[in-house]
């Protein structure tokens, strides 16, 4: 069944792709008021399931605005990191500097997780 975010990204996907400004305007106003409150797993569960239909469909400012209010519930997540930091890679060079950043707090962050555990066996990466 698909959720709700999952819907208004789909409805703003077609608008864009056919609409005219005013209409692209109110779809992105009622993703992002969505959005906004939305639950991370609900985020992340939409953002696979609409990537892998068709990644180009998605904006990526769309994709950069999901990403990082998963970031807000989930600080402490390297391979949430990783996940957005492969998303940028795939927008072009000019974000491969950020993605460089994500990989790196996500290494900071396991290892952080193994001193504070440690022989506990860390995350394999993607």
């Amino acid at each position: 069944m698909m959720s709700r975010l999952e819907a208004l990204a789909e409805e703003m996907i077609a608008e864009i792709s056919g609409a005219g400004l005013e209409k692209i305007r109110e779809s992105e106003r009622r993703f992002i008021e969505y959005v906004t409150f939305t639950d991370v797993d609900e985020i992340i569960e939409m953002l696979n399931v609409v990537i892998d239909r068709d990644w180009m469909a998605l904006p990526p400012w769309v994709r950069n605005l999901s990403y990082r209010l998963a970031f807000l519930q989930r600080t402490e997540d390297p391979k949430l990191l990783r996940e957005a930091g492969a998303d940028l890679y795939k927008s072009g060079p000019d974000w491969d500097e950020i993605a460089d950043s994500l990989e790196q707090r996500a290494e900071e962050l396991e290892r952080i997780v193994e001193i504070e555990r440690p022989g506990e066996p860390r995350p394999n990466r993607p």
